[in-house]
């Protein structure tokens, strides 16, 4: 065999085989990252010894040897053998049989896939390291796949890993009630991986089948290692259904060709059937339909009929409703509003539409005003249904469905077109020669805003107070007075200028800070303090912050020097900060024999371009002084469970009442 013949042999036997030599490796070592480069380490033997030797009757029982192998090294390094060696001779004298042994890797293959998407992961990351460990994909690979550089994904996936380890998050299943969520997290992830391969976000194709497939691969081990949870074939179900309209979803330019324009005998029947099949297994298990089995069962609705006109778009917009009492998402909103108007006229589906124009989620969603565009189009307000469409070309990043958008635009005739739109009438109005750079770029930043979402073609004088009122509350809810009543102010000045009705009508100016700076409760920082699992840097970063009152930059700029914990307390320029126990039980292992330079450090090393000052510099461990916009960023999202808005919250909060 051809050396690029055996090389791509053991690619396709590693893609196959890496989830259950990495999940096998990730028990005996309790380390992904390690696990992981012990199979690489069995890759790497079998891209030198098969081009000579031949591959194996069984590449992935060979694979697994060699990692395994190379794992007992590791712990007999790690002087760890005494405690391992029992087990590993209790292992040799149980010999399992085939059935166990299989059963043995598909529970450590089931718990790597809990940990790859284990919630303390962001998104991004969860999706990086699941499709690096469960699916055998390289860095570059994944890179491509996103269409971002290799060095991205390769960060994501370092960060995941190093988040893992710091946490400590055991290699084993979750007990009780924390199973369901963290499947649900499992469940979540897979199905991102299929959305973005079934609708890429960016790029110049509107597919890219790669993910689809990898996704629909993960879904199917899953439902192989836990055929007890309904929801799992209902995924399975879902994203069977949906693969199989992948060659009737595209023209022959590659644009998009909507589900009731599509070829229905172009529907893969074999994936149609695998989706049904899936469905009836979701049903036999009896339990209460979760969002994947009601989503499934619309995907079923519409492969059962036989062309769009005999849809059953009532059992549709049923179903759609029963998903939002569990799932009440303002995306699946959007897609009841789709069913609503199929099924009970588009002034219906419009009405929900609207209702949604103020929601947040939906700010920079460009399906929410093609939606919208559809069913103006349908009940003949043209020229409206012509700006969202427009509008909506002008949020996404994926060019084939821009394109697409922005033909179903220029069908449209628009005979009345009088007066300035609100895009030419910001050009003018940020072209005033009285206004200064900062007055210039303030209003720009509202303006900008504004056309955004209502679109650049939007006649001025149509502007009414109650669309602005909806930008405001989907794009500012939040935002503190000072932001707000510059927002408004902008606006007020706009309308002025152009000699409009005052378009801030109901948009009272705020006061004061806003909640957005309120202490935490009680409750709230019992519940933060008490996730042990978190890193101890965070931990020990924001008891401090809570038990000193200092502020987030005076503690930043804590020296290991400065401190002295038998009276708990330091010095920092003219300022002492002082701390009680909860700080104290954590300071000397933040430490760790340390004793100079920044109290709380970055994750790593900076690059040599971007060499701090020395003050900021650990000479022990080469790493910088941790930034205030890091230090904030990590304590948003931990907290985002814990804030209403799912927002987060901002250090500032640590601070105990009253100080």
């Amino acid at each position: 065999m051809p050396v690029t013949d055996t090389h791509r042999t053991v690619d396709a036997v590693f893609k196959l085989e890496s989830a259950k030599i990495i999940a096998t490796l990730t028990r005996m070592v309790r380390d992904v990252a390690l696990a992981e480069e012990l199979a690489q380490d069995a890759l790497v033997a079998a891209l030198e010894q098969w081009p000579a030797s031949g591959v194996p009757d069984n590449p992935g029982a060979w694979l697994l040897a060699i990692a395994k192998r190379r794992a007992v090294d590791h712990i007999r390094r790690s002087r760890r053998l005494e405690r391992k060696q029992e087990q590993l001779a209790h292992d040799r004298d149980e010999q399992p049989g085939p059935d166990s042994e299989r059963d043995h890797h598909q529970d450590d293959v089931l718990r790597l896939m809990f940990i790859s998407c284990h919630p303390l992961l962001p998104t991004r990351e969860r999706l990086a390291l699941s499709l690096r460990l469960l699916g055998g994909l390289t860095a570059g690979e994944i890179a491509r796949a996103f269409l971002t550089d290799e060095q991205t994904i390769a960060q994501r996936i370092a960060a995941a890993k190093r988040t893992l380890a710091d946490a400590r998050v055991p290699f084993e299943l979750p007990p009780g009630a924390e199973l369901a969520e963290r499947l649900a997290s499992v469940l979540e992830v897979i199905y991102l991986i299929f959305n973005e391969g079934y609708a890429a976000t960016s790029g110049d194709d509107l597919m890219r089948p790669g993910l689809t497939l990898e996704a629909l691969r993960l879904g199917r081990l899953l439902a192989e290692l836990a055929p007890q949870e309904a929801e799992v074939h209902g995924l399975v179900a879902l994203m069977e259904i949906q693969q199989s309209r992948s060659a009737a979803r595209t023209g022959p330019s590659g644009e998009p060709i909507p589900l009731h324009e599509q070829h229905r005998g172009r529907w893969d029947q074999l994936l149609v059937r695998r989706g049904f099949t899936a469905m009836l297994r979701a049903r036999e298990i009896g339990a209460a339909p979760g969002p994947y089995v009601l989503q499934a069962a619309i995907a079923v609705s519409h492969a059962q009929a036989a062309s769009a006109e005999d849809t059953d778009w009532a059992r549709i917009a049923s179903l759609y409703e029963a998903l939002a009492r569990l799932l009440p998402t303002p995306v699946v909103q959007l897609n009841r509003a789709v069913a609503l108007a199929h099924a009970h006229g588009p002034q219906r589906g419009l009405d929900l539409v609207d209702s949604l124009t103020s929601d947040p989620a939906l700010r920079d969603y460009h399906l929410l005003p093609g939606v919208r565009g559809d069913l103006l189009l349908r009940l003949g307000r043209s020229a409206e249904a012509r700006r969202e469409f427009e509008r909506a070309a002008q949020l996404t990043r994926n060019v084939a469905e821009r394109a697409f958008l922005l033909r179903r635009a220029e069908e449209i005739t628009v005979t009345d077109a009088s007066g300035p739109t609100l895009g030419q009438a910001a050009q003018a109005f940020l072209k005033c020669d009285d206004f200064t750079t900062p007055t210039v770029r303030s209003y720009a930043q509202t303006l900008r805003r504004l056309c955004r979402a209502l679109g650049e073609g939007q006649p001025l004088h149509a502007m009414t107070a109650q669309q602005v009122a909806r930008v405001f509350a989907a794009t500012w809810p939040d935002a503190a007075a000072t932001t707000w009543n510059r927002h408004r102010s902008a606006v007020r000045s706009f309308c002025a200028w152009a000699d409009l009705d005052d378009l801030t009508v109901g948009l009272e100016r705020r006061t004061g800070s806003g909640h957005a700076t309120r202490p935490l409760s009680r409750t709230q920082l019992d519940a933060l303090f008490g996730r042990t699992e978190l890193p101890l840097r965070e931990r020990t970063l924001w008891w401090l912050l809570h038990e000193s009152g200092a502020g987030v930059t005076t503690v930043l700029s804590l020296n290991v020097e400065d401190l002295d914990l038998d009276d708990r307390r330091a010095r920092t320029g003219g300022t002492w900060v002082s701390w009680r126990s909860g700080t104290s039980r954590l300071l000397p292992a933040l430490l760790s024999g340390r004793t100079r330079g920044p109290l709380f450090l970055a994750d790593r090393r900076p690059a040599p371009a971007r060499t701090p000052a020395a003050a900021d510099l650990c000479p022990q461990t080469g790493r910088r002084r941790l930034s205030y916009e890091r230090a904030e960023y990590l304590f948003k999202r931990t907290t985002k469970s814990l804030a209403p808005s799912a927002d987060g919250y901002t250090l500032s909060q640590l601070k105990p009442r009253g100080s």
